[in-house]
């Protein structure tokens, strides 16, 4: 997409812009309390820009060996222009450039059919993350 850079630093230290997107919209628009945490230390955080203002964030993370997604946000301005597609693919990208060929991730009930369509399939039961509904989901990485 034209305008747009995707730029990937380890470690939220690394990535200031990255906390601030995630406490805009995970914080402050949509009242979560515990968002930060020590995974964030140790993931790979992507971060769109245009230029050169922060828009959309996520992480990749391992977790016992295994591949995970989380915290994929836009800012409220920039919803609808595919950016969260963006973010996912790039992470999507970094965990294949690592090693991994399975990727998952805990998605909010309410964007579940976003990530269908991206290739990952729910399993399990729905479960509350603070207040929120959650679904957990997996995809098989294509290794191109």
């Amino acid at each position: 997409m034209d305008g747009y850079i995707v730029k990937i630093a380890k470690g939220i230290a690394n990535n200031a812009d990255a906390r601030l997107i995630r406490q805009q919209v995970f914080v402050e628009e949509q009242g979560f309390v515990n968002e930060f945490d020590d995974i964030d230390h140790e993931a790979y955080h992507a971060v769109i820009y245009t230029g050169g203002y922060p828009i959309a964030t996520g992480r990749l993370f391992d977790e016992n060996g295994e591949a995970h997604i989380g915290r994929i946000c836009v800012r409220k301005a920039y919803r609808g222009r595919d950016l969260g597609r963006m973010i996912v693919e790039a992470l999507e990208k970094q965990a294949e450039k690592v090693g991994y060929k399975e990727v998952g991730l805990s998605a909010q009930t309410r964007v579940q059919q976003f990530y269908e369509k991206l290739g990952y399939r729910a399993y399990g039961d729905v479960y509350k993350d603070e207040y929120c509904p959650h679904i957990a989901m997996k995809k098989t990485l294509s290794g191109e």
